[in-house]
């Protein structure tokens, strides 16, 4: 039976906060994604791979089986929906908010409320509980550009610090959630390499409790 495993990840933050819980369960990759133009990189196990995509593909690539696991947000996975994915484990890093933020003043410029986002779903959802009737426009960065152009009343955006808001004159106004990267695992996956997946997420969770 073929136990090779595949694990989804994406640059930056989340990959440095992963790769110490890596190490931990035994897997360190032979080559630096920061300097390598390489999209698969081998790991000191011969039949374990990493596959380097975008933070917003992770759930894509594990759903359809083209990786057995991945590390992504949570505020990936609520807009995703998280369709054939298991979610075992919260790796509890690249914790940040998402959050409903906008001019300190709060004054509205038209009757239904538009707000600017990326997190066009997680932005529905929120609004919807509250039966508040809201226009969204969906942009792919400069959320805080928005409001200062009056393209949007307010936005929704992750929050780390804070400090990009402040810097943009925005205030956050109202939390959605708070987010931390969590394991996924392909269903089917998780079927046919059963106990090298479980003993993997064990590792994963003994690293993160230590």
């Amino acid at each position: 039976m073929n136990t090779a495993l595949t694990i989804a990840l994406s640059k930056g933050r989340i990959f440095e906060e992963t790769l110490p819980l890596l190490e931990a369960a035994g897997v360190t990759p032979l080559d630096d994604p920061e300097t390598s133009r390489k999209l698969i990189l081998d790991t000191n196990q011969e039949d374990v791979k990493l596959v380097i995509i975008r933070a917003a593909d992770v759930p894509t690539y594990v759903g359809y089986g083209a990786a057995d696991m991945g590390v992504a947000g949570k505020d990936v996975l609520m807009e995703h929906g998280g369709e054939g994915l298991y979610e075992p484990l919260d790796l509890k890093i690249a914790r940040c908010r998402l959050m409903v933020a906008g001019p300190a003043s709060g004054v509205r410029t038209r009757r239904r409320m538009r707000i600017a986002t990326k997190y066009v779903h997680s932005t529905r959802r929120f609004y919807a509980d509250r039966q508040e009737q809201v226009e969204i426009i969906k942009l792919y960065g400069s959320m805080e550009l928005a409001p200062l152009v009056g393209l949007a009343d307010r936005i929704v955006d992750v929050v780390d610090t804070g400090n990009t808001l402040k810097a943009n004159g925005l205030v956050p106004l109202e939390h959605i959630a708070d987010i931390s990267s969590r394991l996924v695992v392909n269903k089917a996956s998780m079927k046919m390499k059963h106990g090298r997946i479980s003993d993997f997420i064990e590792r994963l969770r003994a690293a993160c409790e230590g």
